[in-house]
Parts: C-alpha cells; structure tokens; sequence
C-alpha cells in the first residue's frame, strides 16, 4: 500500500468496489487512520468453530481489494471496530466480541509480510475463563482508552484499555460492570460524553448510562410492542438523536432523548426485517439503513417532526444487506455486506 492520499486518489476514479470473500460475510469496519482510508476489517459468519477475520486494502493499480493478512477467530465476531486514532499516534489495532473482547495489532512482518497478532483476550468473569458472549461494543471515539461492551447476561462492562506506543503491548482491565437491563443487552454505543453510553435489550428499552452515577439509569424510549430492540446507532453530531432496530421488524425508530419515552419519526420505507442503521458522521440529518429487502436507504430527516422521512438514496444489491458502514476518514464512501460480498460505494 501507498499513502492515503494515493489510495483516495485511485479511489476518487471509482464509484464503487467490490470484494467477495470465501465465506458467509457479517461485521465489517473501516480503519479510522487517515492513511488507510480504504483499509477494511470483515469477519466471517460460519456455523462452525472456525470462522475468520480478514483485513483488506485497496491494490493502487487494480483498484481491486486483497487481503493484507487474516486471523483465526473462533465464533463469528458479532462487531468490529479499529481504534479512533486518525493521527495514528498509537499502534494500528482493531477489536472484536464474540465469545470474549479481543485487541488485535495489524503490522508489517519480516520479509515485507503482512501480519495481525492477537495482543490481549479480556474476559469480564474474575471467577471463570468463561464467559456470557458479548453481543456489541463502542470504542469511545474522543478517549480511546475506554470500551463499552454489552451482553447476552444483562450487563454491560466498561474498559480501561492501554494502547500507548511506549507500552509495547495492548491491555485491558474492568473499569465498570453493571447489570443494564432486565433481558439480554444486544447493542450498545458511546455519546459524545466518555461518561455517557447508551444501550438497547431483549426488554424491549433504550437506556442511558453515566458512568458517575451507576445507581440509576435513564429510560429514554420502550417499545409499545414490547418488541426486542436489536440496533443503536447515536448520533455523533448530534448526540440527542438516537436510531434504533427492532428485532425481525423493518421499521427504524428515531428518539430525541430531549423527549423521552416516545419516538420523534419512524422510518417505515424497508419491505423486509432492517438489519442496521449508521448515521453519518459529518452530518446529523442524514442516516443509512440496510435490510433482507436488498435495499440500502439513505435518509434526511432535517424536517422531522413537521414532515414525515422519507429516503433521498437506495441502492440495491443482488442479495439481503446485513451490515453497513460509513467511513469516518473519507465520508464519501459507505460499505454494505451481504452474502460473502463486500461493496463500497460512493455516495
């Protein structure tokens, strides 16, 4: 690979890449490092003890994806995410769940190989080596020594990570643990605020944390169906909105946490069950939603509540969309997967 001003060079010539992997495709994450703005993250979903994480860059004269190098992971990684550290002042790493919170080191080997090492398994359960699996986690973006993770156990847990250069290797110790929700914890995410985080459950709520004062949580929205809440995504430019997925339901439901305990707007346009919602991360109007109707939909909802959303952009694969991405180093560009597929594309 070259710079990143190269590769978003090369790139600016395409409007869309693609990529097809040797399995069944499930999380996906853009690097944040700004001189690997098309560096890709995908890990595998195979209904075996073997399933895999590659990493991905742009070839600069074909314009086509190879791998760079790939990992072992041993139950499909349920997220992934690369540290926010666009400067690149800290080691190139990325985590994942699944099982356990695992950091990866992404490197050049000797010889000129390309390598990702395992730096650190951390578990929450000081009396076991096992462990609930974890459903989701959120790198906080401002202090990226701190992870949220959620569960299937009801809880959450909050990490102090250390990924200074001059440590020379990637740890993680418990900073907080607590019980978050009646039911299963399925996704969670960070504010603006390293103090705040938000979460979403089987018990069909949305409940905000502060990590000040974990003897109270705030109920911002349930849902009347009492229906399970399986997405978050916070608004990063504005963090009073919050977009919200409902287990097996094609609708997205939009919260100003300003009016707790309803919804601002509903996103009713997918035919068939949503599987995720992105915001934008340069603009809080707009937002990306994904579903097994092959549609990607992009959104503005800058008029809302006066006037009902409804989708500027859609843009249709051949096969149900299972994850979407948007880059935070070059926004222009957006990653869908589906099948073994990974397309990115310009919006």
């Amino acid at each position: 690979m070259g710079d990143g001003a190269s590769s978003a060079k090369e790139a600016s010539k395409k409007d869309m890449f693609k990529y097809s992997a040797p399995w069944p495709v499930y999380s996906l994450a853009f690097s944040r490092a700004k001189t690997k703005p098309f560096r890709l993250a995908a890990g595998s979903f195979i209904e075996e003890y073997k399933n895999k994480v590659q990493i991905l860059d742009i070839n600069e004269e074909t314009g086509d994806f190879e791998v760079h190098s790939q990992v072992d992971h041993p139950y499909p990684t349920t997220k992934i995410q690369w540290i926010p550290d666009p400067e690149e002042t800290r080691p190139e790493l990325f985590a994942t769940t699944g099982d356990y919170l695992r950091l990866w080191r992404v490197g050049e080997g000797e010889g000129g190989r390309n390598r990702t090492n395992l730096e650190v398994i951390l578990n929450n359960n000081k009396t076991s080596e096992f462990c609930a699996p974890l459903t989701s986690f959120d790198w906080h973006e401002v202090d990226p020594n701190f992870i949220v993770t959620s569960s299937i156990d009801t809880t959450c847990t909050v990490w102090n990570i250390t990924a200074e250069k001059a440590a020379g290797r990637a740890m993680g110790s418990v900073k907080s643990q607590l019980i978050a929700h009646d039911q299963e914890v399925y996704d969670v995410a960070y504010s603006n605020d390293v103090n705040i985080f938000t979460s979403v459950s089987a018990d069909a709520s949305v409940r905000m944390f502060d990590l000040r004062s974990l003897d109270h949580s705030t109920i911002v929205y349930e849902d009347e169906g009492n229906q399970p809440l399986l997405r978050l995504a916070c608004n990063k430019q504005d963090p009073n909105y919050l977009a919200v997925v409902k287990i097996d339901d094609p609708s997205v439901v939009i919260i100003d946490i300003r009016m707790p305990c309803m919804s601002l707007a509903v996103l009713n346009a997918h035919s068939g069950a949503c599987n995720g919602a992105v915001w934008a991360p340069h603009s809080a109007a707009h937002l990306i939603t994904v579903s097994d109707d092959k549609r990607t939909l992009i959104w503005d909802i800058c008029n809302i509540p006066m006037r009902a959303p409804e989708p500027i952009l859609c843009y249709e694969p051949d096969g149900p969309i299972n994850q979407v991405q948007w880059s935070t180093v070059d926004t222009s560009w957006v990653g869908i997967t589906w099948g073994s597929s990974i397309e990115v594309l310009k919006t």
